[in-house]
């Protein structure tokens, strides 16, 4: 497998577009992602119960697990929005289908935004024929800008794999920086490859590969209305049919997971207000559910995000979020070790190591530790905090960030 700079439009027979059309001030706001053909189509979309328009339309048109083109908003989620909403997410699915010459149903729609408000259906109707105009496939970072809210950076990644003498593409596009939380959270993201796979193998591999990914990173613990990834993958590769069970899935996977991992990373990395990405390692857990119970209490806790943000190792506030992770500890056993990470931005070749971990608390209680290390490792950007239960053999990773004042200037005045 190899990285390729670039995002969605990498793989063969993919094209895209963003513009401006007046959702926003001064920015792009209207992306569109097309195939040249019917693709093979799975996604997993947010688990708030309130949900937006175009999260029912979407899921209304993927009842076939087939689709070509998707059209995406920012600066208006269209949620909460009742009837027009629906009705006007629709009406975006049948005007691109009309510009594209292709079925309505084979569209679909995802926005992100404000909540509550009406979308400016001219404006949109506007954009979306200018979008079917300049459709290219130089245009997959204009429409990675396009779908930004918040976000300080267009989020891509592309990698390319061989397998039986065919080469496949895997490309990814995404957007979040703030309301992250578990089981999706106010991102999207739209991956597509021309790899040719079975739905049914299509559908788990992405479910497998966002729990080890976009459903591993917090960054304040909530979710949004109109979360979703979608992956699109048209079978140009013209490659021997991924199906389950076979060894030449595994590439696949291994290429998919890359992608969505490294999009992930590079949501928390974008974290609103954020200026420490920090890695939170639970080991030796009884079970993996209980490993992932406590690397969630901890990445969540305001307290814990905080000291980090101060640089200050308050490994107390680590030990009460472990004790309200709802699981069975021996606080005799507890470790707890910092140590410096890698930027969730570099490559392998760019970042060997991690460095050497610093114990702070053993057995339950404070260790013997280099107060100067401590603050070295402390106002990095990147930092690994592992906690070791020493009750079995199972772990989990979650990503967050810090908490800082910068998040509470940010999200008063939500920017558009």
């Amino acid at each position: 497998m190899r990285e390729i700079k670039g995002g969605v439009t990498i793989p063969r027979g993919f094209k895209a577009a963003g513009l401006k059309c007046g959702l926003k001030k001064n920015k792009k706001d209207l992306a569109l992602l097309c195939s040249e053909v019917p693709a093979r189509t799975a996604a997993l979309l947010t688990t708030n119960r309130i949900q937006a328009a175009p999260l029912k339309v979407t899921k209304e048109h993927l009842r076939n697990g087939r689709a070509q083109a998707v059209i995406i908003n920012s600066g208006n989620a269209n949620a909460c929005t009742g009837k027009k909403g629906l009705d006007d997410a629709r009406t975006m699915t049948q005007l691109t289908a009309r510009n594209l010459k292709i079925k309505d149903k084979d569209i679909l729609v995802a926005s992100t935004g404000i909540i509550g408000k009406p979308l400016p259906m001219d404006k949109i109707s506007r954009g979306i024929k200018g979008l079917a105009k300049i459709l290219e496939r130089e245009g997959g970072l204009s429409a990675a800008e396009a779908i930004m809210t918040t976000d300080t950076f267009p989020k891509e990644k592309a990698v390319k794999f061989r397998v039986k003498g065919k080469e496949v593409f895997i490309g990814g596009m995404a957007k979040g920086a703030g309301m992250i939380s578990p089981h999706l959270a106010t991102m999207l993201s739209f991956i597509t490859t021309d790899a040719l796979i079975t739905k049914p193998a299509l559908r788990k591999a992405l479910k497998d590969s966002l729990d080890k990914s976009f459903n591993m990173i917090t960054i304040d613990g909530d979710m949004s209305t109109n979360d979703m990834v979608i992956i699109l993958a048209n079978g140009l590769a013209k490659n021997e049919e991924f199906k389950e069970g076979e060894k030449s899935l595994k590439a696949f996977r291994e290429a998919l997971d890359f992608v969505t991992l490294s999009l992930a990373r590079m949501i928390v990395a974008d974290g609103e207000g954020a200026t420490k990405f920090v890695e939170i390692k639970v080991q030796n857990a009884r079970s993996s559910e209980e490993a992932k119970k406590a690397a969630y209490s901890i990445a969540n806790s305001n307290l814990v995000k905080t000291a980090f943000f101060g640089e200050d190792a308050n490994w107390g506030r680590i030990m009460v979020a472990l004790g309200q992770a709802g699981i069975r500890l021996k606080e005799e056993r507890i470790s707890i070790s910092l140590s410096p990470l890698c930027s969730p931005l570099a490559g392998k070749r760019e970042c060997p190591s991690g460095g050497r971990a610093l114990i702070i608390v053993k057995g339950g209680r404070t260790a013997k530790f280099d107060k100067n290390r401590i603050k070295k490792i402390m106002s990095g950007e990147n930092i690994r905090l592992t906690v070791d239960l020493k009750l079995g053999r199972e772990g989990a990773i979650v990503w967050t960030t810090d908490l800082s004042e910068n998040y509470i200037r940010i999200n008063p005045r939500y920017p558009t």
